[in-house]
């Protein structure tokens, strides 16, 4: 993904454009430092109100387009009192489908690569989200990079065009947060096929929002049959622990294991694959926290039969218990750190390893 620049973006009045091409030539293999933020319109958003709604984007539009010769720069400040969403709206979208094709296109574009007003880029976003130019790729993404702001719109920008897919992949190991959700389930809707791989082992990332898809993730990729292979490598195993942990916690987000038909075999595959592996402090921890949610929860709530339950929560204290696994905790936390804390204080007693 190559995209370069033009005179003038640069300089007191920064575009948002400019600033993700910039931290993105800093930061070219992962995500941009604090997603991108603040923006260099941050003071200008601080305290302002937002009085109008996404009708007033769509008649704001409707008033441009129909006339033939408002440059896409009148817009630039059309925008600034505005509530722009930053999801995918109906209204917008039926608005920009009013408009000559080629005169939408071209407006987006300006507006995305000149915008210095993340309302106006916004807009010109959703305007290229509508006209599914396979041209309008690198843009789309380079802005998406500033991806709790920008990052939904671009998922759905890249969702159903040509050469989506691996422009949401390219986009997936560089936004976290809020963008990372929706470009993560805008894969998962794909159908997973050319995506399985990296979902099945790089999708969670960690942050408490992979709670959202989760689930979709374990469902879309047929997590059940690739972790059911003797032959699971480390990658997959690891990252079956991550969602397994996630899956646990996320009640009221999204698919929990009560609602993951396949979470048994699941389970008791990841538990399997466990014993074979050497200790890390990440390993135990996420196996610890499955552990501790099985024992917590009636075996319902853990998408089991209580003797499923059971035998499974057995299987991952028999890999807990030993004495290279508590070590590798130890060591690789230290004790001060806040799970050990948590541990020694609750979770030990729950799974009778002790604090020692």
């Amino acid at each position: 993904m190559s995209v370069t620049t033009e005179p003038g973006l640069l300089g007191p009045q920064i575009t948002l454009f400019a600033h993700a091409l910039r931290l993105h030539q800093q930061h070219p293999d992962g995500v941009l430092p604090r997603n991108g933020e603040p923006y260099p319109d941050a003071d200008r958003h601080r305290a302002r109100p937002s009085t109008r709604r996404a009708e007033d984007v769509a008649a704001i539009l409707d008033r441009h387009f129909g006339q033939p010769d408002a440059p896409a720069s009148d817009l630039v400040d059309a925008f600034h009192d505005v509530d722009v969403p930053i999801h995918r709206n109906d209204r917008i979208a039926a608005a920009a489908l009013r408009a000559d094709r080629q005169r939408m296109r071209q407006t987006g574009r300006w507006l995305v690569r000149h915008s210095t007003d993340r309302n106006a880029a916004t807009v010109g976003l959703a305007l290229l989200a509508a006209g599914r130019a396979e041209a309008d790729i690198p843009l789309i993404q380079t802005i998406g990079l500033l991806s709790n702001r920008f990052g939904p719109w671009a998922a759905a920008a890249l969702e159903h065009r040509r050469g989506g897919t691996e422009a949401l992949l390219w986009l997936a190991e560089r936004v976290a947060g809020w963008g990372r959700v929706h470009v993560v389930e805008a894969l998962c809707r794909q159908g997973a096929a050319s995506s399985r791989a990296w979902l099945l082992r790089h999708a969670c990332d960690g942050d408490h929002l992979n709670g959202y898809f989760a689930g979709k993730v374990a469902t879309a990729a047929h997590l059940h049959e690739a972790i059911t292979s003797p032959d699971a490598d480390d990658d997959l195993i690891d990252h079956t622990g991550r969602l397994l942990r996630t899956m646990t916690e996320c009640q009221g987000m999204s698919m929990t294991l009560e609602h993951y038909p396949p979470a048994p075999a699941v389970l008791t595959a990841h538990a399997a694959h466990l014993a074979r592996q050497p200790p890390t402090a990440n390993r135990y921890v996420d196996a610890a926290i499955i552990a501790d949610r099985l024992l917590a929860e009636p075996p319902e709530r853990c998408g089991c039969t209580a003797e499923q339950r059971d035998r499974i929560a057995q299987q991952y204290l028999a890999v807990l218990n030993r004495p290279d696994w508590r070590a590798a905790v130890r060591s690789g936390l230290g004790p001060t750190s806040d799970f050990f804390a948590w541990f020694t204080s609750h979770v030990a007693a729950r799974l009778r390893l002790g604090a020692g």
